[in-house]
């Protein structure tokens, strides 16, 4: 559970899922309130009042009072999803919803609004690229990571999908423990501590 009783402003714009400039920008017009550090330039922002602009401007607040992260696994394959739901849910840092083809996937992002997307390249509908290039031509899910992974290795492959907007992929079969460090490294988690 985050208990974090004061945001920087990179911070405040990954809960808000918002640019840092954004953040930066209504801090210096007054609409976010906070204070400087003293002696320093830096900006910090009280979680009351990053609570109250965040309900001001209709962003949901999920993000800051369970302090976890939205993760959404997209796969059809039933028995792999199970075993990720299983390592994610076990690490207790996610929030994780699923989905087992393109279209739900992209109905998910926007609904769901993860902050990462586990997404499987061989759908039974449309493939992983494709989901990769709708959620990156939405401006409002820039903050979302993605992590593709596939049983397919061409090294062309893997160079599309990362210029389809993919963060990081993965070839399987993999660990799900790696798959679980892998998404901490992309959220700036700390990697779990093996129990």
């Amino acid at each position: 559970m985050s208990t974090k009783t004061v945001f920087t402003t990179g911070e405040a714009a990954k809960i808000c899922k918002v640019s840092q400039q954004t953040i930066i920008r209504c801090f210096d017009n007054g609409t976010l309130k906070g204070f400087r550090v003293p002696g320093s330039r830096f900006r910090r922002i009280p979680r009351n009042e990053l609570y109250s602009f965040m309900r001001d401007n209709g962003i949901p607040t999920d993000a800051l009072e369970s302090g976890k992260r939205k993760l959404l696994i997209v796969d059809d394959d039933q028995e792999l999803v199970e075993l990720m739901v299983d390592c994610f849910a076990r690490d207790g840092r996610f929030e994780i919803k699923t989905a087992n083809n393109g279209f739900d996937a992209g109905m998910l992002v926007k609904e769901f609004r993860p902050d990462l997307v586990v997404l499987d390249i061989m759908l039974p509908d449309i493939n992983g690229k494709e989901v990769c290039q709708r959620v990156r031509s939405d401006n409002t899910l820039d903050q979302v990571k993605i992590i593709c992974i596939s049983g397919m290795v061409e090294m062309d492959k893997v160079a599309d999908l990362r210029a389809a907007g993919a963060d990081d992929f993965m070839q399987k079969p993999f660990t799900v423990d790696k798959l679980l460090d892998r998404c901490c490294d992309l959220l700036e988690l700390e990697r779990a501590v093996p129990a």
